[in-house]
């Protein structure tokens, strides 16, 4: 089963097991022992490996216009469009219609779970155009966070990556996923966002996969989600903020 998901070569995962790094439904895994792929809890170093072959995760580059859900009555494109119809799988979280880049699609509810609840820290990456030259003061507003209908709305980080022409680059790291709360963090700020891309999930990049284009995770990259939202989730257990 390890072998099959990808994680190591059965060599490599008989040496695992036999130095007690696997741990099947929390039982410390022996050789030659059978799991069932679509019911067992495996974690390997502690982090769950996938091991159901019915799960799929996908990470797609959304071009703009097409809409973040399953379905449209308006007749516009939805994402589960742009990904294999079979297993029917859901967004992990939204991007706007007039915004782009990369989103995840599963059919793994745990792990959507983790990627989209705010306690699991895993942040998304956005790289903003603004209208207007934000000045030091103004970024300051922005990284302390600004008052919106819906409540505070605090950047993880903010930066400039450049200005020209009247408008201003952004890269903005955001905790939370509230309806478009980085354009109406940027406007309450005082500078109306123009185009708004996501670079990054978590620690999850990929400049090279195309508008419209999409991908499989590697098992690698979903246990490193685990792995990073199994800090995070420590980290505000053991009372750190901010």
């Amino acid at each position: 089963m390890i072998a099959r998901s990808g994680l190591a070569s059965r060599r490599v995962a008989d040496s695992m097991i036999l130095d007690g790094r696997v741990i099947v439904d929390g039982q410390t895994a022996v050789p030659g022992q059978r799991v069932d792929p679509g019911r067992a809890e495996v974690l390997v170093d502690g982090v769950p490996l996938p091991v159901d072959p019915g799960l799929v995760h996908y990470l797609l580059h959304k071009p703009f216009g097409v809409i973040s859900t399953t379905s449209d009555p308006r007749g516009r494109t939805p994402v589960v469009d742009l990904v294999p119809p079979v297993p029917k799988v859901y967004p992990v979280g939204r991007l706007d219609a007039d915004s782009t880049g990369l989103l995840l699609l599963t059919n793994d509810g745990p792990f959507a779970n983790l990627i989209a609840h705010p306690r699991s820290g895993i942040t998304k990456t956005y790289e903003v155009l603004v209208r207007g030259s934000p000045s030091p003061a103004d970024l300051s507003r922005l990284r302390h966070g600004i008052e919106l209908d819906d409540g505070p709305a605090v950047p993880v980080a903010v930066r400039r990556i450049g200005t020209a022409g009247g408008r201003s680059h952004l890269e903005l790291v955001m905790a939370e996923g509230r309806n478009r709360e980085v354009r109406r963090l940027c406007a309450a700020a005082g500078y109306p966002v123009m185009r708004l891309h996501r670079v990054a999930i978590g620690a999850l990049r990929d400049r090279a996969l195309k508008p419209g284009k999409w991908r499989h995770l590697e098992v690698d990259e979903v246990r490193a989600f685990h792995r990073e939202a199994r800090t995070e989730v420590e980290v505000y257990h053991g009372g750190t903020s901010g």
